[in-house]
């Protein structure tokens, strides 16, 4: 059943740690708006550069939310999604069972937690399975695919692209505040001092702390981190000839213990999650 709200926040830009200087909301409202708002005076670093939180305060446009579900037809699963602006997201972590993916710590229960961690291959479909617009897109290598690419996402989503996340971070206020409405408001702990992280959950994303398979093979992060694989790829070139060039990594959204968001490399044969998007 199909759930529609329209929301409209007040946000304060974040300081990298949690606990008094976290993100809270308040209990009154302004015309409508929810208000979040520091707890505490505190400052942001980024690039060398402080921005006092009492003069880094922005409103952002009003986000219709609708709220309902989906049924990958290839093995029966049932997905929460979420309509955030004009995007529609898949609510939960992709759990369908492909070759070169894996339950974090390898214990079942944790794909039933968090979804399964896929490998870029994997996520891009590389072998053409469902589609041919990410076939041959592997490690360590350069390919062309064409967008949208489905990848391991079920008819008619597809693996966003890093554009496609760069659209949902505005939508929600940007980079530096988008991670406190996307993170679940549970289970989030801080890797140093291991006090609550935890998100407002606003527009119901719900962004849990699954954690990565490394590229030599180790689970890391549950608990503090999560990541997102992207459709695009990022190249390296020793010279200026093309030959020269290569891709062992695709970008990947990842929200950690502050309430950024942030597009960074990860390496093509690490495993980390999927969030599908609607065609």
């Amino acid at each position: 059943m199909k759930k529609t709200l329209w929301l409209s926040f007040l946000f304060a830009l974040f300081f990298i740690a949690c606990g008094d200087d976290s993100l809270t909301s308040a209990n009154n409202s302004d015309n409508g708006k929810i208000l979040y708002k520091f707890s505490s005076s505190s400052a942001l670093y980024l690039s060398s550069v402080a921005l006092p939180t009492s003069s880094a305060v922005r409103t952002v446009d009003p986000i219709e939310v609708t709220v309902d579900s989906m049924t990958d037809s290839r093995d029966g699963q049932i997905y929460k999604t979420v309509k955030i602006g004009e995007q529609t997201w898949m609510a939960q972590n992709l759990n369908y069972e492909t070759e070169n993916s894996y339950c974090y710590d390898d214990k079942n229960f944790n794909c039933v937690k968090y979804g399964r961690l896929y490998t870029w291959a994997a996520a891009m479909d590389s072998a053409g399975i469902w589609s041919a617009n990410g076939k041959g897109c592997g490690n360590d290598f350069i390919c062309s695919p064409t967008f949208p690419v489905r990848g391991a996402c079920p008819e008619g989503w597809h693996l966003p692209s890093d554009t496609e996340w760069e659209k949902l971070f505005t939508a929600v206020g940007g980079r530096l505040i988008a991670g406190k409405a996307l993170k679940s408001s549970s289970g989030w702990s801080s890797y140093f001092s291991g006090e609550p992280c935890n998100g407002s959950d606003a527009l119901f994303f719900s962004a849990l702390t699954a954690g990565s398979l490394d590229g030599d093979g180790a689970y890391i992060g549950e608990g503090y981190e999560t990541f997102f694989w992207s459709s695009s790829q990022v190249v390296f070139c020793s010279t200026t000839k093309r030959e020269s060039c290569y891709s062992n990594s695709a970008r990947n959204a990842f929200l950690y213990i502050d309430d950024g968001v942030y597009l960074l490399p990860f390496e093509k044969k690490g495993g980390i999650s999927i969030r599908c998007l609607k065609d």
